[in-house]
């Protein structure tokens, strides 16, 4: 008889879990949420999310906005979006500010600008509010060699049709950049920057540098101008001091080439005298050869003797002589 009545209530504790893991695998709630919102989600729908590893929620919920705004998608376009690894309620939102903003943006350009990896909403709302870059400051030098420091705004607006694949930030600031450097490196002189700065403005304004890119350049503004260095003057003194390093190396060659023909010259008058040494150092024997062999006399030597003797005394004679005409020889 116990066991009789613990029986309905072991099977209504049964229904009760059934029940309850069923409400926790099926979104009964969001099913209801759609269904008040005038949203046609069936429930075998939401129960197919589940077996796919969708939440739910985060396909409902936008869908429900959509609905709401007057968008026409679809939970396949929404899932497969989500499934792709794409933010479905961030391209919603999108699509909301564009159509509010009677901006042409289809489902299929927002997703893929999502996927892409940039914000499609921000891009919406930077197509309606244009965005100000200020570039970092850039040094130019007019042709007069004085360097000017420029900083500019750039005002742009997303170009919606090439966020895909377009250009970012980082190359309009560096194409702005090279156009001013560009438009100053061909002024005549700083002065004439200084007096008309919108002239780099226009100019730069003028070459089409948004070309590929994801932005449309709305205008160039020149926020700062400030005067460098007198850069030619420092690229002279440079060169004037690299010319004379040249001359002084130049010079220390020579030198050392007429130092080393001087000792040259010096080797061979010794090696000269050397040679003249030997050669004295052989007459004598010459003479001794000569006399044993009969082929020079006696007197013969004696002669040649009284002749370097008179050469000897001659030879005296003048420079005793130049020394009375000069008493006070240079040293």
């Amino acid at each position: 008889m116990l066991i009789g009545n613990l029986i309905p209530i072991i099977l209504l504790a049964i229904a009760f879990i059934v029940i309850s893991i069923l409400l926790t695998f099926i979104p009964v709630g969001l099913w209801i949420s759609a269904l008040a919102a005038g949203v046609n989600v069936g429930i075998f729908t939401l129960i197919g999310m589940r077996l796919r590893r969708v939440t739910p929620a985060k396909i409902v919920n936008p869908l429900i906005k959509a609905h709401k705004a007057g968008l026409n998608v679809t939970t396949a376009k929404l899932e497969a979006h989500y499934l792709a690894g794409g933010n479905v309620d961030k391209v919603i939102n999108a699509l909301i500010a564009a159509e509010r903003a009677a901006i042409p943006l289809q489902f299929e350009r927002a997703a893929a600008i999502d996927l892409a990896g940039r914000d499609v909403l921000q891009a919406v709302q930077m197509s309606v509010n244009p965005k100000v870059i200020e570039t970092p400051i850039v040094s130019a030098v007019a042709k007069n060699g004085i360097e000017l420091r420029v900083k500019a705004r750039v005002t742009v607006r997303a170009n919606l049709d090439r966020l895909v694949g377009g250009a970012g930030e980082e190359t309009i600031i560096a194409r702005v950049g090279e156009g001013i450097v560009t438009s100053i490196g061909s002024s005549q002189s700083h002065e004439q920057v200084l007096e008309n700065p919108d002239m780099v403005s226009r100019t730069v304004l003028s070459k089409g540098l948004d070309s590929g890119t994801a932005f449309e350049i709305l205008s160039i503004d020149i926020a700062d101008v400030d005067v460098g260095k007198n850069i030619g003057a420092q690229l002279q003194t440079d060169q004037a001091e690299a010319d004379k390093r040249i001359a002084q190396a130049k010079a220390e060659e020579r030198r050392a080439m007429a130092v080393a023909r001087e000792q040259e010259m010096v080797a061979y008058v010794q090696e000269m005298r050397a040679k003249v040494v030997e050669a004295e150092s052989e007459v004598p024997r010459a003479l001794s050869e000569a006399l044993k062999e009969g082929k020079l006399g006696v007197m013969d030597y004696y002669n040649m003797q009284n002749i370097m003797a008179d050469t000897s005394m001659r030879e005296n004679i003048a420079r005793t002589g130049n020394s009375q005409q000069d008493p006070n020889p240079k040293k």
